[in-house]
């Protein structure tokens, strides 16, 4: 159960000079009692929304800004080398660089929407990134690795946190990276991510559980369009 909504108004405003969110005029507080204060007011004003959609009982579960932000302001510091090593680990496995072989439609169309985006990582990031083909697994280059881990451990640890966060929603560090650096937009991404699951919904129909799967998941793009927005 959650827990009861206890204020009127939920607000971004400014406090001692940090961005917080405002419950009826008083600063929120993290999981861990920390003040709820975020890097920019556009992000406070994110993170303010969801509390103010709220109806009697706030569920968590629905605000994945807030969950973010208290996971970057109770455990940031501590947690940021492993956030890095966890984008390497994507990028060790990104979808992107399994494409399928049969049904051959599906294979032309990973192949011409996939492809610019591996080229994007390496024209831009100097990334290589290499198709596993049929293969079950292949390792990538360990420079490759090696860069991605330096890349994500000198950002920001907002940023880290929302590249992190679109790693697992797309199964891609190098679609993460996309929206992180704005050349993609979140929702893009994700369509990106899904080509092969709506190959088959245009195959034989999407049911019920899997279309409000597919929606809960495109809101969490939405929220990353806003995170990396309020960023910038």
């Amino acid at each position: 159960m959650g827990v009861r909504r206890f204020y009127r108004e939920a607000v971004g405003g400014v406090r001692a000079g940090e961005n917080v969110v405002l419950l009826d005029g008083r600063s929120a507080k993290t999981a861990g009692g920390s003040v709820l204060a975020l890097p920019t007011p556009e992000l406070a004003d994110v993170v303010a929304a969801e509390w103010a959609a709220q109806a009697e009982l706030i569920d968590f579960s629905a605000m994945p800004a807030t969950r973010l932000a208290f996971t970057v302001i109770d455990r940031g510091v501590a947690v940021h080398p492993d956030l890095a090593r966890e984008v390497a680990r994507y990028a060790g496995a990104d979808t992107l660089c399994y494409p399928v072989e049969r049904p051959r439609a599906l294979a032309e169309r990973q192949d011409a929407l996939w492809t610019p985006w591996r080229a994007w990582a390496l024209d831009t990031l100097d990334l290589r990134f290499e198709d596993a083909g049929a293969a079950l697994h292949r390792l990538q280059p360990q420079n490759t690795l090696e860069a991605v881990e330096k890349l994500a451990a000198e950002l920001d640890p907002f940023s880290l946190a929302g590249l992190v966060f679109a790693c697992g929603l797309y199964g891609s560090a190098i679609l993460a990276l996309a929206v992180q650096r704005r050349a993609l937009t979140a929702f893009e991404a994700f369509d990106l991510s899904r080509l092969e699951e709506v190959f088959q919904a245009e195959q034989w129909g999407l049911d019920a559980e899997a279309e409000a799967r597919t929606t809960g998941l495109r809101g969490e793009a939405g929220m990353l369009e806003l995170w990396f927005d309020a960023l910038t």
